[in-house]
């Protein structure tokens, strides 16, 4: 049987192209960034690591930043499940009056990109006085993400739901349970199960776009390396140390969720069933 390809398989010439166009392309990659290390050799010179070698600047500096950083993913994924869960079973309600304002919340606060969020937010907060000092620009931070994740949260629950056998639903409702509760205590479950991968790694974009609340005068990481580099003269070393930082996190949380993943796959292979024991009180037939 002949492999479907979306082109035709190159000829010995098109193979020939096909290498020579690599080689340059790996050619002026690596010629691109010889140039930037070139025009950034006095960014990258020891004086300007030597600074990460005192405590104080991470005392002062990158631990505060991190910390901080933490603290505004934490809170937007706490928010951000509870209130995307709400809103995808609001969106699967049979009631109109639940469904259509929460699918309308949802498409439109999904279509805003995050960072306008953010500034609407800490636009908006400021003039009121609900919130001052340092606690206004992570409301910003906070709101942002929540508002926005919690949408695509919202559509993973419903999209999970959907994907279910129209069985589950069915049988639910034969043995007596409401549409709410059939929801709750059958389908939400399962669906959040296969969707756990979803949801990690979407909770993996909440802690990068954290970084976006630098904009905002939030000290996360990434504004904390930058006063850090206004005041050592070592710009570029300071956003590679962020970088550095911010790239081991999601690392890490990227591995949890792809052993999460892993785990759930093996637990969905179940063995192969024997013969069906006849419930309690129920006679078999012999004739069958």
């Amino acid at each position: 049987m002949s492999r479907p390809v979306l082109f035709d398989e190159p000829g010995p010439k098109g193979r020939v192209i096909n290498v020579v166009l690599g080689v340059v392309a790996v050619v002026l990659a690596v010629a691109v960034v010889a140039s930037l290390l070139w025009l950034m050799r006095s960014q990258l010179g020891p004086s300007k690591w030597a600074p990460f070698a005192e405590s104080d600047t991470w005392v002062y500096y990158v631990l505060p930043g991190l910390l901080n950083t933490l603290q505004a993913a934490l809170l937007a994924v706490v928010l951000s499940l509870i209130f995307g869960v709400l809103l995808g079973m609001g969106r699967l309600s049979q009631l109109r009056a639940i469904s259509v304002p929460c699918g309308i919340f949802v498409e439109f606060f999904r279509s805003v990109p995050v960072l306008v969020l953010m500034v609407f937010f800490y636009s908006m907060l400021g003039p009121l006085g609900i919130l001052q000092g340092v606690y206004l620009p992570m409301a910003g931070v906070v709101l942002g993400l929540v508002f926005y994740n919690s949408t695509v949260i919202a559509e993973l629950v419903r999209s999970g739901v959907h994907s279910l056998p129209r069985g589950q639903r069915e049988a639910g409702l034969m043995v007596g349970l409401t549409e709410g509760q059939v929801l709750r205590s059958v389908l939400l479950p399962q669906a959040i199960a296969s969707m756990l991968p979803a949801l990690l790694n979407q909770l993996v974009v909440i802690l990068k776009d954290t970084a976006l609340g630098y904009i905002i005068t939030y000290q996360e990481l990434l504004q904390s390396m930058r006063i850090f580099a206004t005041v050592q003269g070592n710009l570029v070393a300071s956003f590679l140390v962020a970088a550095a930082i911010m790239i081991v996190l999601n690392f890490a949380l990227t591995s949890i969720a792809q052993l999460i993943q892993k785990r759930l796959s093996r637990g969905r292979r179940s063995p192969t069933a024997g013969p069906i024991a006849p419930a309690a009180g129920v006679v078999a037939d012999p004739a069958r």
